[in-house]
């Protein structure tokens, strides 16, 4: 017999895949939005309601306190993934992205305090609650980072969306630390990559992707390194973080490191010069000419530009056992979603 589980922020990204598979084991879900009204939204989720488990929508708001008890009643796992992820377009971070965060986080535990039947709580935070800048890696043995670290680089003013999922992860474990009644697991994605399942197309990972086969970088991108995870992966970490029984602690979930030129390999060989992909890598001079007009400040150039590193991985397999997908089928699965939907290509 199935599980009831809450998966707060039901219609994002990664949530999205997580309700399918749950429902898909035949558990109840209940998925928190933030208005029922906004039927574009919740449209994906109400696709799912045919599959094996049972899904009931709740609308509940991070800020507003007692908003997630009618949700939580009666769930045994609780899995935390509400919290925004932009990059672009600040214009007051701590409302935007602190607040939400660790303000919501706190909310969400402190709801859990209050429902015994809570047995285990899985929080979405990221590689970014791990590291910062890629220079954090340079005191590390082979620039390998892993969940023995936190990122003490970012700030409110220096990438404050690596800053608030750090302050949120600290205050999770702060408050587990504090009761006996629940386990916390965490999962710790580097950049999640992959198909959505909702029609919308205005994500941060969408962006990426549009900016990379799209035709803005076609002259040339900045020797930029990133981790990269398929969603379809981070989800199911989630749901085996939740019903694993011996699973535990942190986990970073990254299939490899890669830069901007070497995942324009990647998709140049599935798509030939059907795609204005990027031709090569600028000079460092020119990075630092036109980064200012592409949202790439001197500050975060200096600490990332050129700098390799690594994401250590193992735990994720040796604790939860996660297969990764290749990097180039999660490129090309979103590059294809992004063509059917008129969007590329």
């Amino acid at each position: 017999m199935g599980k009831t589980v809450l998966v707060t922020g039901g219609s994002g990204y990664i949530a999205s895949w997580i309700v399918k598979y749950l429902l898909e084991e035949g558990h109840n879900v209940h998925a928190t939005v933030r208005s029922l009204k906004s039927e574009d939204k919740v449209a994906h989720l109400r696709g799912l309601e045919k599959l094996p488990g049972s899904l009931t929508l709740f609308e509940a708001d991070l800020l507003s306190e007692g908003s997630f008890d009618q949700a939580m009643k009666g769930c045994e796992i609780v899995m935390h993934t509400a919290s925004p992820f932009f990059i672009k377009g600040l214009k007051d971070a701590q409302k935007q992205l602190i607040d939400p965060a660790l303000k919501g986080t706190r909310n969400v535990l402190e709801t859990v305090n209050r429902h015994p039947e809570v047995k285990r709580v899985v929080l979405t935070s990221s590689v970014a609650a791990i590291m910062g800048d890629n220079v954090d890696a340079l005191a590390k043995d082979n620039q390998t980072m892993d969940e023995n670290d936190w990122n003490r680089s970012s700030s409110l003013d220096h990438q404050p969306y690596s800053y608030s999922k750090t302050v949120a992860e600290e205050e999770a474990w702060r408050i587990a630390k504090s009761q006996d009644h629940w386990k916390l697991v965490v999962i710790n994605p580097a950049f999640v990559m992959g198909p959505s399942l909702s029609k919308r197309m205005d994500g941060t990972s969408v962006q990426f992707v549009r900016d990379l086969v799209g035709g803005p970088l076609k002259s040339g991108v900045p020797d930029l390194t990133f981790g990269i995870v398929d969603v379809r992966d981070v989800a199911r970490a989630h749901v085996l973080a939740a019903f694993k029984e011996d699973a535990s602690g942190r986990h970073i979930l990254c299939a490899d490191t890669k830069t901007f030129v070497e995942l324009a390999d990647l998709l140049r060989e599935r798509y030939g010069k059907t795609l204005p992909l990027p031709r090569g890598q600028l000079p460092g001079f020119m990075v630092y000419l036109i980064g200012p007009f592409f949202g790439l400040s001197w500050g975060f150039l200096k600490k990332n530009l050129g700098v390799r590193y690594n994401l250590d991985h193992s735990r994720s397999i040796e604790d939860l056992g996660i297969a990764y997908r290749p990097i180039a089928d999660t490129l090309c699965d979103h590059v294809d979603q992004l063509k059917e939907a008129g969007i590329v290509g």
